[in-house]
Formats: structure tokens, C-alpha cells, sequence
């Protein structure tokens, strides 16, 4: 990994993602936040519906993570759902606390991004 990616990977907070369709096999790619906990990356999404890029990554958990905000590069990586309660607790403990202002709306409280919201760690190839 270049030291861009690297300073990006610490820096930045808006990517795409491309996953391949469950059902379609054809590639998907969609912009969204990720976080960093812990040395530790993750993407989750707002609880409430379901989400095709997270059941995309459960049937295929490899996919490209797109740099594009300080820098621009396509990173080949991993998913692992993080379904282990204990596990969820700890990560929204730490990747919640930024998003205060918009987990106080009524139906975003933490215990229910716990309960309800997709959650995978992303590594790198």
C-alpha cells in the first residue's frame, strides 16, 4: 500500500464500493461512508432496511474499496459481517461517537444501530 493510500485510509471518510450482485453476478458500485476503530476498518449503513451491498457481501465477501477524496485508488478487499453482539457493542462504541448529531434523531439511538444496522470489517489484500 502506498503511503497516499495509507494517509487516505487515516484521513478520508467517503468511498464506493464495488460488490458483485448477489443474484445478477454483475458489478454493483455505490458511494458510502467507512469508518476506522481501533486500527480496525468498517462499513455499516443506517438501521432500518435491508441493504444490497451488505447482502452482496455476505454472497461474496471480496470487493473493490475506491479511494477518492485525498487521493484516488482502487483497493482489492475483504468483508467480514460482524454479527457477535459483544463485537457490534464495542465497534458502535467507537465508530458512533462522531455521528452524534445524527444518532439523537428518534429511531437512530445507538441500541438500535446495534440491533439493526449492517456492519462488516473491511481488510486489505
Amino acid at each position: 500500500m502506498t503511503d497516499e493510500n495509507s494517509v487516505a485510509l487515516a484521513t478520508d471518510q467517503i468511498i464506493d464500493i464495488t460488490t458483485t450482485g448477489r443474484q445478477s453476478g454483475e458489478q454493483r458500485r455505490i458511494e458510502i461512508w467507512y469508518h476506522r476503530f481501533d486500527g480496525r476498518y468498517f462499513i455499516t449503513g443506517a438501521p432500518g432496511r435491508p441493504r444490497s451491498w451488505y447482502a452482496n457481501l455476505v454472497a461474496d465477501p471480496e470487493f473493490t474499496f475506491h479511494l477518492k477524496q485525498s487521493t484516488t485508488a482502487d483497493l482489492a478487499a475483504t468483508a467480514r459481517p460482524v454479527t457477535e453482539p459483544a463485537e457490534r457493542e464495542e465497534v458502535f462504541a467507537g465508530i458512533l461517537p462522531p455521528l452524534a448529531d445524527f444518532i439523537r434523531t428518534p429511531g437512530q439511538e445507538p441500541e438500535v444501530w446495534i440491533a439493526g444496522s449492517p456492519l462488516v470489517e473491511v481488510t486489505f489484500a
